[in-house]
């Protein structure tokens, strides 16, 4: 049975944010301010799942949460673009999936894998895989972030893949598939070689905006800070501050104060 859907009031507590950050902070905990615009509620079979369209000042996007019966939680991300990419492949596999015989628990398919594509949109991966199992048919979509990350996933099942669209198509319909936000070409990458140790400073942009993330790699060890565009600023400006103390500092203990008029 897949169940019926409605408009609801009713939005699960979030609990990570879209980067997998308690209570929807930024990495350096700066919140940022975002507004839900709609929601929509589906049930299918035991399992409820929340369509939310929220804005923040990046642009648009969609959490879906997955509420099972027993209470866990999961959820996915799409910016605007990729949820109408989504709801073009719900049709295809909801295509093949009609066009499957009945299931026979004694032949499941050596990987559970029916039928499988991807999505890619900057940073993400999204997978989709129509999958078999003892307990039924369902499509999984998994979403990773390039660079490791976590992985999160949600699991429709495959009578209620219809409605799912039906639900993405009527938020498309009414909020567009743009994304918003920025629209120029990110800088360039740029690597940085200090003894025995490598910095790489990437710019990316997800659904929180745009960020740098600053890694630092060693043999057999990797460590990454990611910072959010509206504090680059706040950040170079302490570090420059800390630049000069140490240069002023040093010149004073060897006794070669900067003449006057130069730096």
């Amino acid at each position: 049975m897949s169940g019926a859907m409605a408009e609801s009031s009713e939005v699960p507590n979030a609990g990570l944010g879209e980067d997998g950050m308690s209570g929807g902070v930024q990495q350096l905990g700066a919140p940022i301010s975002e507004t839900e615009l709609a929601t929509k509620m589906i049930q299918i079979e035991s399992k409820r799942f929340y369509l939310d369209v929220k804005q923040n000042r990046r642009g648009r996007f969609i959490k879906v949460a997955e509420i099972s019966s027993d209470g866990r939680r999961s959820q996915i991300f799409l910016a605007l673009s990729t949820a109408a990419e989504m709801r073009d492949y719900l049709s295809t596999f909801s295509d093949f999936y009609a066009s499957l015989g009945s299931r026979n628990p004694e032949n499941l398919p050596e990987d559970g894998k029916l039928k499988s594509e991807m999505m890619i949109k900057d940073n993400r991966r999204y997978y989709l895989d129509l999958k078999e199992n003892t307990r039924g048919r369902f499509l999984r979509v998994s979403q990773t972030i390039s660079r490791g990350g976590p992985r999160s996933q949600i699991a429709i099942p495959a009578q209620g893949m219809i409605e799912f669209r039906n639900a993405l198509t009527d938020l498309l319909v009414e909020y567009g598939t743009d994304d918003g936000g920025f629209k120029g070409e990110l800088p360039e990458g740029k690597h940085l070689r200090v003894d025995n140790k490598n910095f790489y400073f990437d710019i990316g942009q997800n659904n929180r905006g745009i960020y740098m993330r600053i890694s630092e790699v060693k043999t057999n060890f990797r460590t990454a800070i990611t910072v959010p565009e509206k504090s680059w600023v706040r950040f170079r400006d302490i570090f420059v501050n800390y630049c000069e103390k140490m240069k002023d500092g040093l010149e004073k203990v060897s006794g070669q104060e900067t003449p006057p008029g130069t730096k």
